[in-house]
């Protein structure tokens, strides 16, 4: 779970989270969102999905919420598969560390 404390020192932050929803500590989001302490949030992913009709969350002002298909789009598939069919490519040939949009961690 991300610790909002760490990451967030100024109250012009804004959260994104397209992911998935346990990564981020909800109350604590809430929390932050009401005194202030970030900007605000756009939540394409909750913890409980459908979030609950009661959820502080739909009330906000600062917090978009959308139904967990953020990277949906009529051209995706194509882009994705572009992109999948060159790493698979790379991958078969030795060059692991020469994927498309590879992540370091």
């Amino acid at each position: 779970m991300i610790e909002l404390g760490i990451f967030f020192n100024e109250p012009t932050a804004f959260l994104v989270n397209i992911g998935r929803g346990e990564i981020i500590d909800e109350e604590a989001l809430i929390e932050a969102l009401k005194a202030g302490k970030i900007a605000g949030a756009a939540l394409d992913a909750v913890w409980r999905e459908p979030l609950p009709p009661n959820s502080p969350l739909w009330d906000m002002k600062n917090v978009i919420i959308t139904p967990h298909m953020g990277g949906q789009a009529d051209i995706y598939v194509e882009q994705v598969l572009s992109i999948f069919e060159e790493n698979l490519r790379r991958f078969l040939r030795g060059e692991s560390q020469n994927l498309i949009n590879l992540i370091e961690r």
